[in-house]
């Protein structure tokens, strides 16, 4: 399914609710008189003084080490060109939304309405004392020279305009990888570039100081072959002119080995593809459109390596792959510039990182059974979790190594177990089970299409390649409430389960669910009425494979949302009950909660089938279930029947499944406070694991514990996670708002994909 992105999303996107994407939040406590006082005046003037002292000390006393600036004057933003400084905001704050998910650096941007390089220059200079670094965004060539050389002279900070460097950096690692899989040295291998803009020169000089030869480039701007008989040339330009004859494109890339696109789309036909040298290296990077097709140049040359700026193709070249990791390492180093060595540097941890074994979170983020070194994988995932901790710490190295740091780093385990606790090497979480779903969308039955957050939902997941939807209700009225709230419902599939055209589906649908609840209080009659009903009819649906999974529950109480779904898909073999889940998206990396929505007071036996379930589902994720069984005692201090059945339960799953990291009855505060527990219980199995699971000893506990954390505490959630059906039937809680919906619909179809391949194996055998 191809992604469309609907223009009143984009701008509802960013305009609902606070408008813009960033906001500043104290990061210290501001909860009373004293706070207040410490946190401005009369307290703020003790670091004032220490600073004023000592300039370092503002690295110690305030978060500049830690605040980047993204610095634009919207002369060059992305495939709009020079569309002004206040146009380029909405660029700049996504830039900084980057920085902080994937590295934890906090960003101020900043749109200078100046074109004047002088002027410019002296507004950043100005800004020095405010950021640890400085991040040149979107300035157009060849302004973006000079500004960039000028600030790295007379500033003492670290500076880089990601737009020349970003792409130069991330696709030096590919194509050593490349080079390395096709056993060419990059001394010898000839090399021609379209495109001579700021991203252009930057890859060139990269590659040269990487080990290309000069005299091996071929490089076109929008008016020919850079040659040395033009006049028009810049000196940056003339290190790159060539002497020979070659004037055409076609003409360059005749036994050329690598071909770099920085330019525009489809202007590389399958004839060059095929008089390049054997095993051609093609790098076709202009957005949205290569310069030659993905497919296009794989049926060309099978032996070609390809890489593209697509993330729907194999070895994505992404900026995001660099800027946040080498800013990270360079800030926490105090280093006064970014150099060639530092970048060098995030080259070789960026290729050596692609030939490292995958984590299953990747393969499963890219729905890849076994990602693995080879032609289809020569650069990291942008989603690799990995990434902070291998190119941060290499900048860092090289930053100190160069003599460019003013604070070394002594121990490099401390600092890599930093930066894994600094997002949580798990907290990729969400955007993985996104983009998984994606890889292979599902048929996703919507029971409830006349309520207008669904059907906005629906529109969503189409639009996003998520899902293809299925709208149950009566088509007028869905069509009406679509016209009115401009949600174009195009070729989706739309059914009225009460419309005379469903009679013989209805009377099917109910043949079929009497042969299963005959002795179980339907009558043929009844269970031929009651696929009337959009829950029992979307039920039959998935139940026959017309439909992957069913979304429902949005306008109605859970139990009557869950009683079809029970009645007529069932639950999974040896599964008892069925119980309900939510994750919980922290700082500290995702959480997932049980039973939150299903079993009110479980037995020691029912629950330790919970944590059952919940193990299962957390590894479904890629993820090794560390699970706390919580109370309000920890192990026997209470000797209630409440806190003894937890107890017992853990005694259950124990004999059940031994391998399991589980561990209770514990206090939800003693789960995540392993100094105390170390103290206190040194015996328990969690003192050497972060806990990502809880589970709770009865339904009131489980509810309220996450709509706290919801609501109060703020953090994202997906759920409620249905778990122990046969097939996808997944409810949501009444009033979920559209992204929660469409988080949902992610769960489903990731769900759906999973018991589709668990079911194929089950016939195999």
């Amino acid at each position: 399914m191809a992604k469309k992105l609907n223009k009143q999303d984009a701008l509802d996107y960013h305009a609902m609710g606070r408008p813009g994407k960033i906001e500043v939040i104290p990061t210290k406590n501001t909860k009373t008189q004293w706070d207040l006082s410490l946190a401005y005046s009369p307290g703020v003037a003790e670091p004032c003084k220490e600073i004023h002292k000592d300039t370092e000390n503002v690295y110690k006393y305030t978060a500049k080490g830690n605040l980047v600036a993204v610095i634009s004057n919207g002369t060059a933003v992305l495939g709009l060109g020079d569309i002004g400084p206040e146009a380029s905001k909405p660029v700049m704050e996504g830039k900084a939304v980057l920085f902080k998910i994937f590295a934890d650096i906090d960003v101020f941007d900043i749109e200078l309405n100046t074109r004047d390089i002088d002027e410019f220059v002296q507004v950043v200079k100005a800004l020095e004392p405010t950021f640890g670094g400085i991040n040149l965004e979107d300035i157009k060539s060849p302004e973006c020279f000079a500004i960039e050389e000028r600030l790295k002279k007379e500033l003492k900070i670290p500076i880089m305009h990601d737009d020349q460097h970003g792409t130069a950096i991330i696709s030096s690692a590919a194509l050593l990888n490349a080079l390395e899989l096709v056993k060419k040295k990059i001394e010898k291998v000839k090399i021609v570039i379209n495109g001579a803009g700021a991203a252009a020169m930057a890859c060139a000089k990269l590659y040269v100081a990487l080990g290309a030869k000069l005299e091996n480039f071929t490089m076109f701007d929008k008016n020919g072959v850079l040659n040395t008989s033009r006049t028009d040339l810049t000196d940056m330009h003339k290190q790159f002119a060539t002497t020979s004859k070659v004037k055409e494109l076609a003409e360059a890339m005749k036994g050329a080995d690598v071909f770099v696109g920085l330019s525009v789309g489809n202007v590389v036909t399958p004839d060059m593809i095929r008089g390049m040298a054997k095993n051609p290296i093609v790098f076709a990077m202009a957005n949205p459109d290569p310069e030659i097709a993905y497919d296009l140049a794989i049926s060309s040359r099978p032996d070609v390596i390809m890489a593209t700026g697509r993330s729907d193709h194999p070895n994505q070249v992404n900026n995001v792959l660099g800027f946040p990791y080498i800013f990270r390492g360079a800030l926490d180093v105090r280093a006064t510039q970014i150099n060639e060595e530092m970048k060098l540097a995030a080259v070789h941890a960026l290729a050596e990182l692609a030939k490292d074994p995958v984590p299953d979170i990747v393969n499963l983020a890219y729905n890849e059974k076994n990602l693995f070194f080879s032609p289809k994988y020569i650069i990291p995932k942008p989603l690799d979790p990995r990434l902070l901790s291998h190119v941060a710490p290499a900048v860092a190295k090289a930053a100190m190594e160069s003599g460019v740091a003013q604070q070394p780093i002594v121990n490099w385990d401390e600092y890599t177990e930093v930066l894994n606790k600094r997002l949580g090497l798990d907290n990729q979480l969400f955007r993985v089970i996104g983009t998984k779903a994606r890889q292979d969308p599902r048929k996703v039955v919507f029971a409830e299409a006349d309520n207008l957050k669904v059907l906005k939902a629906s529109q969503v997941v189409r639009d996003e390649g998520i899902a293809f939807p299925i709208l149950l209700g009566n088509e007028l009225k869905i069509r009406k409430l679509a016209a009115e709230n401009g949600i174009e419902l195009e070729d989706t599939v739309i059914i009225d389960p009460k419309s005379d055209e469903m009679h013989d589906k209805r009377h099917h649908f109910g043949e079929l669910f009497y042969s299963k609840r005959q002795r179980k209080g339907f009558n043929l009659y009844e269970a031929k009425k009651v696929m009337r009903e959009r829950n029992y009819f979307g039920c039959m649906m998935v139940e026959t494979g017309e439909a992957d999974a069913l979304i429902s529950g949005l306008t109605r109480n859970y139990p009557d949302t869950i009683r079809p779904a029970l009645q007529v898909i069932g639950m999974e073999d040896n599964v008892k009950r069925v119980a309900g889940m939510y994750i919980i998206n922290t700082k500290r990396g995702p959480l997932f909660l049980a039973d939150t929505t299903v079993n009110f007071n479980p037995t020691a036996e029912e629950l330790a089938d919970i944590t059952l379930l919940v193990a299962n589902e957390v590894r479904q994720f890629n993820i090794t279930p560390r699970i706390a069984m919580v109370s309000y005692s920890n192990f026997g201090s209470s000797g209630t029947p409440e806190a003894q059945l937890v107890s017992k339960a853990r005694e259950i799953v124990k004999k059940k499944d031994p391998t399991l990291t589980v561990d209770g009855e514990i206090q939800a505060a003693m789960a995540f406070n392993k100094e105390i527990m170390k103290d206190n219980y040194p015996f328990s199995e969690l003192i050497d694991h972060e806990v990502n699971t809880l589970i709770f000893p009865n339904l009131t506990a489980g509810n309220v514990a996450y709509n706290l954390l919801q609501e109060v505490a703020g953090f994202d959630a997906i759920g409620p996670i249905l778990l122990g059906m046969k097939k996808p039937v997944h409810i949501l809680q009444l009033g979920s708002t559209v992204r929660q919906i469409v988080n949902m619909v992610n769960i489903a179809v990731v769900d759906a994909q999973h018991k589709c391949c668990e079911e194929v194996v089950t016939k195999k055998k």
